[in-house]
């Protein structure tokens, strides 16, 4: 068993079944869209984007690589990737999509895991950013990569049956559509203490925070909830600053909060997040 090609794309322009003909994917309608030389293409048209270089920057990306990259993360990659490849159909290959990839770390990780497991799994890893996708594109070859947002995804109704979105920006209805019924959405959100002793650096008071207890989207069922927990200890001012730049906390807080962040040579660090499971109920 391995990783296979993702072969639901659809295309961004007319929602079409997208084939890959060469060194292009290309619809019935004559729409083509090339691979680009690094292994990933760029599904999200020009008239659909709202900024010129929409989604996190090259530095962004380069940081949230560096740190994913030194393992602190790994027991919420390994807790997602455990979720994805429990209860899938035996002898069949099964389909996984991350919505918000990033820089293809936990894709990365859930890759591993399959192989490991002996189980077939077609891949689509899917950004915004550019940036995090030619990230994500250079580190690994064995997914499908593609440039394109959630809130119009290239991919055919109802061939998902794993879908990803971590820390990310949920867009319940494009995913309830490429859903199978019976598929599930796994979601990954921070939890109250997360980061909580580098907030505390950064801004002047914290508010006090409750767990809001998520709704259920439309067209889904509560499959539960998972807490990681876990301690971290990052020494070093550059591991420090890559772990700010990879969180909203950089644009949020003052000068006078990053400039006391960037003074921090070690900090222990709470993470606490919450793994949530939604099942796409029959249409």
């Amino acid at each position: 068993m391995a990783i296979v090609p993702f072969a639901s794309l659809a295309c961004p322009l007319d929602g079409a079944p997208l084939k890959r003909i060469g060194a292009a994917w290309r619809c019935a309608a004559g729409h083509s869209f090339d691979v680009a030389s690094q292994g990933y293409t760029n599904l999200l048209p020009v008239q659909k984007k709202r900024s010129l270089d929409p989604g996190d920057s090259k530095e962004m990306v380069a940081a949230r690589r560096r740190f994913l990259n030194a393992g602190f993360y790994q027991p919420i990659a390994a807790a997602v990737s455990r979720a994805v490849l429990a209860d899938l159909p035996v002898n069949a290959t099964a389909s996984c999509l991350d919505a918000g990839c990033g820089e293809g770390y936990y894709l990365r990780q859930l890759a591993a895991a399959a192989d490991d497991e002996g189980k077939a799994l077609a891949i689509l890893g899917l950004d915004i950013s550019k940036w995090a996708v030619l990230s994500a594109a250079k580190q690994d070859k064995r997914p499908n990569w593609v440039v394109g947002s959630n809130a119009n995804l290239p991919v055919l109704t109802g061939t998902v049956d794993r879908l990803l979105c971590l820390f990310g920006f949920p867009v319940y209805p494009e995913f309830a559509r490429v859903l199978k019924p019976g598929g599930l959405l796994l979601q990954v959100d921070t939890g109250p203490d997360h980061l909580r002793e580098l907030r505390e650096v950064i801004y002047p008071m914290l508010k006090p925070e409750r767990l809001a207890l998520a709704q259920i989207p439309e067209g889904f069922s509560d499959q539960g909830c998972e807490t990681v927990r876990l301690g971290l200890e990052v020494a070093g001012a550059e591991q420090i600053a890559d772990l700010l730049a990879m969180t909203p906390h950089l644009y949020r807080a003052t000068a006078e909060g990053r400039a006391r962040a960037a003074a921090l040579t070690e900090i222990s660090l709470t993470v606490d997040v919450r793994l949530r499971r939604f099942e796409r109920l029959a249409l």
